[in-house]
């Protein structure tokens, strides 16, 4: 079955999408040198970044193989996790990997063959040629590429657990750790549900319902349960807060602890962005999936103008997310 959505998957990719284009030209610098640049309210739009303005990163490169190998499964019949797979050794292809048999229409994009600093877990997992499982782990990794990735699988289902067990196996094809794999489980449940027109706080509920069945979980769950009672206690979360509280956003649980924080304390989609990606951690995952939330929420009229019209390759996450829409609702 397919949920029944209120909310905006076009939203969800292209507002994951702005926040990774945000966070981009800030990732590795901490918020000193950030303020040092842009003045004491940090990053307030783009920056320059791999010789443009709107550039997106490997978060949004690999969320869109993800729903490229999601939406050929569901097309065809065939397993979402092998299909995903598939797409990850032809996103490999256009970091300068093995040739791989061609498929679907992504790896045609000449755009999407820069690299965009790419993560080292992902391009050796994906070199190995070894399946990760949660199972059989392929590594130790709790790096936040698994969740950065995840947002498309809120749409194979509207079923909690269905949905939670795909994402957590399509993270476990690169990272082996829980933290890795269980925070894409719980961002692809929150993305569903909020979807599905569920308040997020509620919406959080249902995840880190489902999270708890799940062995390795008590490390996700205390990040996020603290992002929570910070933001549903009204805190307007600092660079400084996000640091010291949740962390740099370099591993997966601290990456969806940060983007739930500033999702919750958001007074529209755009300041919820910026509080995601102006800290001393990596901004652009954490905008990204900030983006993933809100836009599934708010949807594209929520996202400045300016902001789209800038982005990098819109028209592929548009085309995307059409037939997503299209294929998803069936």
């Amino acid at each position: 079955m397919n949920p029944l959505r209120i909310g905006s998957p076009r939203g969800s990719l292209l507002a994951g999408a702005v926040g990774d284009a945000l966070g981009g030209s800030i990732e590795f610098d901490r918020i000193d040198r950030i303020r040092g640049r842009f003045g004491p309210a940090g990053l307030t739009d783009y920056a320059p970044a791999y010789g443009r303005l709107g550039a997106i990163t490997d978060d949004t490169q690999m969320t869109l193989f993800t729903l490229e190998g999601l939406l050929l499964a569901r097309k065809r019949g065939s397993d979402p996790v092998h299909e995903v797979r598939v797409a990850y050794a032809r996103w490999l292809r256009t970091q300068g990997g093995p040739e791989v048999r061609p498929d679907g229409w992504l790896l045609d994009v000449p755009e999407l063959h820069d690299r965009r600093a790419p993560g080292n877990t992902c391009l050796t997992a994906l070199r190995s040629g070894v399946l990760g499982t949660v199972d059989a782990p392929i590594n130790d990794s709790k790096g936040c590429g698994a969740v950065m990735r995840a947002a498309p699988v809120a749409l194979w289902s509207d079923d909690v657990r269905e949905v939670f067990e795909l994402a957590a196996a399509t993270g476990a094809l690169t990272h082996g750790h829980p933290s890795g794999y269980l925070s894409a489980g719980v961002l692809a449940v929150l993305v569903q549900q909020v979807l599905a027109g569920v308040a997020l706080p509620a919406a959080i509920e249902v995840a880190r319902a489902e999270l708890i069945r799940w062995d390795g979980h008590q490390e996700q769950l205390a990040l996020l349960d603290l992002a929570v009672e910070l933001g549903v206690g009204g805190v307007r979360p600092t660079p400084e807060l996000i640091e010291t509280t949740l962390g740099g956003g370099w591993v997966g649980e601290e990456a969806l602890a940060i983007a739930v924080l500033t999702a919750l304390a958001a007074r529209d989609l755009a300041d919820g962005l910026l509080l995601a990606v102006n800290h001393s951690g990596d901004s652009d995952s954490t905008g990204a999936l900030c983006g993933n939330l809100l836009g599934a929420r708010d949807g594209v009229r929520a996202i400045p103008e300016h902001w789209l019209a800038a982005l990098e390759l819109r028209d592929v996450v548009e085309r995307l997310a059409d037939d997503a829409e299209t294929t998803f609702a069936r």
